[in-house]
């Protein structure tokens, strides 16, 4: 019987319920029509012959109830850093440390990995998340405008 917090790599298996997840973030987030993905082109882009992202998931007595979804980012000016596109905890079960230690994981593993940093984005009215990530004395930088197109 596994322990009733357990972290580890994200499976195949595990997309169907990262998906839900996302979702869950997105209505969060104010977007909830902005994940497009599709169940197949997530598992290939994460588990196919060329992947471009792997996650670490919090089991809560067996069930998947967290992620945190990275890829690797190149800086020109200091090289490969681990770039963490989605740290979640579902819910339901936010604000009991769930969050914090998946952080430390990936911040391990950014170690481990022998990266040069970690970044992320986060939105600039979610205050719970910036609070979270100043107990981390995280570096907050107001000067870069995201950018992005469709295609």
């Amino acid at each position: 019987m596994p322990p009733p917090n357990t972290i580890r790599k994200a499976l195949a298996t595990d997309c169907p319920r990262l998906l839900e997840l996302i979702t869950e973030l997105a209505i969060y987030e104010k977007a909830p029509h902005a994940v497009t993905v599709s169940l197949q082109h997530f598992i290939d882009s994460g588990f196919g012959p060329n992947p471009v992202w792997w996650a670490l998931v919090m089991e809560v007595e067996g069930q998947v109830q967290g992620f945190a979804l990275c890829y690797v980012r190149y800086s020109t000016w200091k090289g490969q850093r681990l770039y963490l596109e989605d740290l979640l905890v579902t819910e339901a079960l936010r604000g009991q440390g769930l969050g914090a230690l998946l952080f430390d994981a990936v911040v391990a593993e950014a170690k481990t990995l022998g990266y040069t940093g970690l970044v992320w984005q986060v939105l600039d009215w979610n205050t719970p998340a910036i609070e979270f990530y100043k107990k981390y004395n995280a570096s907050f930088d107001a000067e870069w405008v995201n950018c992005s197109i469709e295609l």
